[in-house]
Order: C-alpha cells, then structure tokens, then sequence
C-alpha cells in the first residue's frame, strides 16, 4: 500500500484498482477521478477520513483510517453552517 499523503491515513493501491469507480461515487470531497486503466487520486489531502472508499472498494485498493477526520469535518461545517469542507 503506497503512502498517499502526509496529512492523513488514505493509502491507495492502483494496482490493485479494477476502474469500478465506486471510491469516485461515495467520496464526499472528489478525492479520486476516473482514469484510464485505473481510478487516479488526485486529491489526497482533501480526504477527511470518512471510510466510505474503503467501505465500498471491492479489491481492498485503499486503506483509511476512519473516524477522527470525518467527525471534525462534520462538527466544523455544523458549526459553521456549511458544507463539510476538508480539514
């Protein structure tokens, strides 16, 4: 599992990734995109650590470790009255 970002615990595997796109469906914040042989990850930092790629990958192409992220994520927007917005 390749390292994707500094400020998180997203690991993606491409070569693992059979271009379903299911992790581009259910990310909230647009972390992947559609690729050609295989779903690329163009925003790694925007993760905010909610599960739902690893949830839904069906190869087990990425790793997160969810919960602290996605709970400060959903607290800041509530308090702010906006949209979840990355940390």
């Amino acid at each position: 599992m390749q390292k994707t970002s500094d400020i998180n615990t997203l690991r993606y595997n491409d070569g693992l990734c059979i271009n379903c796109g299911m992790c581009i469906m259910v990310c909230p914040q647009g972390v992947f995109a559609q690729g050609e042989d295989y779903v690329l990850l163009v925003l790694p930092d925007a993760c905010m650590e909610c599960g739902a790629c690893q949830v839904n990958c069906p190869t087990a192409a990425i790793t997160v470790d969810s919960g602290v992220g996605c709970a400060s994520a959903m607290i800041l927007a509530a308090l702010r009255g906006q949209k979840e917005k990355p940390t």
